[in-house]
């Protein structure tokens, strides 16, 4: 639990208003324009989310997840962060994908690294092929003609650990592992763009997963 103190800036052509941490003197000044800064109302403080007692638990199947050549360190350390806040099993990481080894992966994934287990393979479709011959379901989080909405997807079975697959930002998700999956599933986009960034994709998926948060025509 921190403490915080509001400042704002004390120039009328500015006017901004931001946090600083309690003792700190970087709010003195203006991030923005360089102007002094006055203090605004009683200092506060700030709690983290993490309530386990007091959240329900998950009623969705066991989740493991595939990331096959996804290049960017920051969206697999921001799956790891995700991943375990969700309290995925396992991930493995496919092809050239980043491990935990890389020193810069803590960044975006603040420790979860540490926590979530996870194995490197260097093929990802041999990975697939292990998983489904020892008795995982795969789903792959993907577009294309074979996809339909995750929320209208038939529930698996909370019993069976489910692997959802993630492809390589552009290129998507190997043909090869594809042709493994019992279903493709995609997020509804409304608007004008066509997916979201791989993480944030990962994220909802996995906790509408995890918690079936289903859309309630589809029960």
């Amino acid at each position: 639990m921190s403490s915080y103190q509001t400042r704002r800036c004390s120039a009328a052509a500015c006017g901004l208003r931001f946090p600083v941490a309690e003792g700190l003197t970087l709010g003195d000044r203006c991030p923005h324009c360089g102007a002094a800064t006055d203090r605004e109302g009683d200092l506060y403080q700030t709690h983290g989310a993490r309530e386990p007692e007091r959240d329900p638990p998950p009623t969705g199947p066991i989740l493991e997840v595939l990331l096959d050549n996804v290049r960017s360190l920051r969206n697999v350390g921001a799956i790891f962060r995700s991943a375990d806040g969700v309290g995925v099993r396992h991930i493995h990481l496919g092809g050239f994908t980043p491990t935990p080894a890389h020193p810069k992966m803590a960044k975006t994934a603040l420790g979860a690294e540490q926590s979530v287990p996870w194995t490197h393979h260097p093929d990802g479709a041999l990975a697939a092929e292990r998983l489904l011959g020892a008795g995982h379901r795969l789903w792959a989080l993907e577009g294309g003609p074979r996809a339909s909405s995750l929320f209208a997807a038939p529930t698996p079975p909370a019993s069976a650990p489910l692997v959802l697959v993630l492809g390589h930002e552009v290129s998507g998700v190997d043909p090869r592992i594809l042709d493994l999956c019992e279903a493709v599933v995609r997020l509804p986009m409304v608007g004008h763009k066509g997916s979201l960034n791989v993480a944030v994709a990962f994220g909802v998926a996995a906790y509408a997963l995890r918690y079936d948060l289903r859309a309630p025509a589809a029960r």
